[in-house]
């Protein structure tokens, strides 16, 4: 991610969008969204949010990982590979098939971990504006 982007970005604000996320997905039982946390030593170390795929070219049932992050200090030791099984078989749990995620194209560290993990870029490509920076994102499919 661009250094442009990263430093516009707000911890206030994020923490309030996630906050406001949070409490709407806990408050409608009925929404199909849900949000996993991995915690090491009683501290959040990341978290990943799932729901159904809104891509315009989705199949019906079609599951989307919207969002995985994980706390760089917390990195190698299998806390995001836990967290993203974790999200992915609640998908699958809940009858999603097939799932999908978006990943910028750059990220070859984020590439590598989906790859290890069974997902394959699927030719699905999209741009993103972070505020007039433009990012290219790379859609992942796992059967």
């Amino acid at each position: 991610m661009p250094d442009a982007i990263l430093d516009g970005f707000s911890i206030p604000s994020r923490s309030e969008f996630w906050t406001r996320t949070i409490r709407r997905v806990a408050a409608d039982p009925s929404d199909a969204a849900r949000i996993w946390v991995v915690q090491e030593a009683g501290l959040v170390r990341g978290f990943a949010a799932t729901r159904p795929s809104r891509d315009e070219d989705a199949t019906p049932g079609t599951g989307e990982v919207h969002s995985i992050y994980l706390a760089p200090e917390a990195w190698g030791r299998g806390l995001g590979t836990t967290l993203l099984a974790h999200a992915t078989d609640d998908l699958r749990t809940r009858g999603f098939t097939p799932l999908v995620l978006w990943v910028i194209e750059a990220n070859a560290g984020a590439r590598r971990f989906y790859e290890r993990a069974g997902w394959q870029p699927d030719g699905a490509r999209q741009p993103i504006d972070f505020d007039g920076v433009l990012v290219d994102e790379i859609r992942y499919r796992r059967a």
